[in-house]
């Protein structure tokens, strides 16, 4: 793709037709730092046609029973499936991640969203209730809102894209989309594949672009009722201004700056193994990433030399290296910010452990120019600086000791985001006791991103507005209403 100085060029995707735009965007490949796709540059005329289209799909869409929507996806699934290994091949050069991470994480969850909401769709039940003294029954019925204008990041591209368009079309809504113009190949790939899926045209339209221009049309758009967003909790600021007018339904999934608590009874090789997980992959451009570690002050040197070593071990490399544990961060503006925190972190007085300034990277030629950064472990900051503050977003890790139970908690509490924590503990009661005191959406004990589907995800504070999951995003893409009869 986009070898031999032949670049890669995409075009919206809307009412079933490809279509070019008047203007288009460079997108660089991040493991190289050079351009190689050109990518459309929308805006309101684009957005309005899309927004036309599913609104001409929408009534025969929502009105295909649950079953047959479920079959057209279970199609797209499956042709998804079928090129598993060119999808993860594009989404690794559009994105920096690994191939290894593309090809057992993001391509096979994208094929899963898609089944998992074709069959959840399925089971869930409304609500009824007798009132035999009046005379009455009542009942709820959920219907598809219309259409749906979805925004999706650039870290998980093709992941958390399907993550929204499965539950909006599986419970009968028609989509506009609007993916990261840093990551759009992926999309655009699938919607190659919608016409034979035997998805109908308009009900899926895929608008490319900024989101000063192509996001802003859409989530202003007087007949877009619904937005689901993934990004900036700064951006979520300006969608929720721009929809109150329109008094839209709103799913806001925002940044995180993700604690874990190690006490001194937790498993020390399974935490430091899976904390150096949590903390780095995917170059750490996950929200749901850990970005502070407590850890009891007892065990405090021997944990932070473990999570050390086994930091040093994490490769930094070519993103088609099988070894390679992380690829490139997404652009190079992205990697001075990340950098500019390593180094604000110093001007403090912080001691970087290793990864940046530390360690140098052995790259090869082809990607000397490109974003990456190694693992980075810092200890000595505090906690309130931004670098504990603030969302990073990126493979950098700040430790840091406790002494009781009750501090530990007040300083992963202590910021404005709760999205994710871990606790490493054996004592189960105190498990329970500090899950529930912790300010976050998801608590993972002894583990982390083991995810059931079914269940809510979201977070609390800044870390967003609602929740997504099986019956949550049921509920989020229907509206509700009570009929009552009399007998």
């Amino acid at each position: 793709m986009a070898d031999n100085g032949i670049q890669l060029v995409l075009e919206n995707y809307i009412g079933g037709k490809f279509l070019p735009c008047s203007a288009y965007i460079d997108s660089y490949d991040p493991s190289t730092g050079r351009v190689y796709c050109k990518v459309p540059d929308s805006g309101s005329e684009e957005v309005d046609a899309a927004v036309q289209a599913a609104k001409e799909a929408f009534p025969d869409w929502s009105s295909r029973s649950p079953a047959d929507r479920a079959q057209v996806m279970n199609k797209l699934a499956d042709l998804m499936e079928a090129r598993l290994e060119e999808f993860a091949q594009a989404e690794s050069k559009d994105q920096g991640k690994t191939m290894t991470f593309a090809r057992t994480v993001d391509i096979p969850r994208s094929v899963h969203n898609l089944r998992f909401f074709a069959s959840s769709v399925q089971h869930h039940t409304t609500d009824c209730s007798q009132m035999d003294h009046m005379g009455c029954l009542n009942y709820t019925i959920r219907s598809p809102v219309g259409v749906a204008g979805l925004i999706s990041p650039w870290n998980l591209p093709l992941y958390l894209l399907t993550w929204k368009i499965a539950p909006a079309i599986a419970t009968g809504n028609t989509v506009v989309a609007k993916p990261s113009e840093m990551t759009s190949v992926t999309a655009w790939m699938m919607c190659k594949l919608m016409n034979e899926a035997g998805v109908p045209p308009g009900v899926v339209n895929m608008v490319f672009g900024t989101g000063p221009r192509a996001g802003d049309a859409l989530v202003g758009h007087p007949d877009v009722p619904l937005v689901s967003f993934t990004g900036s909790t700064a951006t979520a600021r300006v969608i929720t201004e721009r929809s109150a007018p329109y008094c839209k339904k709103l799913s806001l999934e925002l940044g995180g700056k993700n604690p874990a608590i190690v006490f001194a009874d937790a498993d020390m090789e399974q935490c430091v193994s899976t904390t150096v997980r949590s903390s780095f992959s995917n170059q750490g451009e996950i929200c749901l990433c850990t970005s502070r570690i407590f850890v009891e002050r007892s065990i405090f040197p021997e944990f932070l030399e473990k999570f050390v070593a086994a930091a040093r071990k994490w490769k930094t490399g070519d993103p088609s290296d099988v070894s390679s544990n992380n690829g490139a961060l997404i652009s190079k503006e992205h990697l001075e910010k990340v950098r500019g925190f390593v180094k604000l972190a110093r001007e403090e007085g912080a001691q970087v452990h290793c990864g940046e300034g530390v360690d140098a990277l052995d790259l090869p030629a082809r990607n000397l120019d490109g974003y990456f950064m190694p693992a980075t472990v810092i200890s000595g900051v505090k906690d309130s600086s931004r670098v504990m503050q603030e969302e990073i977003f990126g493979p950098v890790t700040c430790l840091a000791p406790f002494d009781l139970e009750e501090e530990a908690v007040s300083r992963a509490n202590g910021v404005r985001y709760g999205l994710a924590a871990t606790v490493w503990s054996r004592d189960v009661g105190r498990v329970h006791r500090v899950a529930r005191r912790l300010q976050a959406g998801l608590v993972w004990t002894n583990c982390w991103l083991v995810r059931d589907l079914n269940l809510p995800f979201g977070g609390m504070k800044n870390s967003g507005v609602g929740r997504e999951g099986g019956k949550d995003s049921y509920h989020f893409f229907t509206e509700v209403k009570t009929v009552t009869i009399k007998q």
